[in-house]
């Protein structure tokens, strides 16, 4: 992977173009027609409305930017060409760890989130699944210390 290309799931490359759409035909509208009506107050040295407006379209901009950036160097991953018994992104996967399961989707960094078991790639843990089978147990670096995991079950 070059350092600039990001993987993405089908369906977090979809997500992703539907933000950028939204943005670019809804929210860059509204806030340039927000920043007219404000010019019409008046003097805009004093314009608490035309000075928000900018900032919201700045803030806007930016992630159209960052999001056109993530399309354009992401590489879609798809499943149709791989072994369903070795982890991959775009996986879902059963997994145990001091007797617990638990279920973890491994994504690509711009569709990371944890707190809904999404895990990156590039994080430890994503990184010690990646390309493993069932029944491989691995071993987790990660700031807390080492941790065992056995991969229990893999859904495509």
């Amino acid at each position: 992977m070059s350092d600039n290309k990001t993987f993405l799931t089908d369906q977090g490359h979809k997500k992703l173009k539907e933000e950028l759409e939204h943005l670019k035909k809804v929210r860059r509208p509204e806030i340039s027609e927000r920043i007219k009506q404000a010019k019409d107050y008046g003097d805009l040295s004093e314009n608490a409305e035309y000075a928000d407006a900018r900032e919201e379209q700045s803030f806007v901009e930016g992630r159209i930017l960052e999001l056109e950036n993530a399309v354009k160097n992401s590489t879609v991953v798809s499943h149709r060409n791989s072994d369903p018994n070795i982890v991959n992104i775009g996986d879902t996967i059963i997994v145990e760890r001091d007797g617990s399961k638990l279920t973890y989707m491994l994504v690509g960094s711009k569709e990371a989130d944890p707190s809904s078991g999404k895990i990156s790639n590039e994080s430890p843990i994503g990184q010690a699944f990646l390309n493993k089978k069932i029944g491989d147990e691995v071993e987790v670096k990660t700031p807390r210390g080492v941790s065992r995991w056995k991969i229990l079950e893999i859904k495509i």
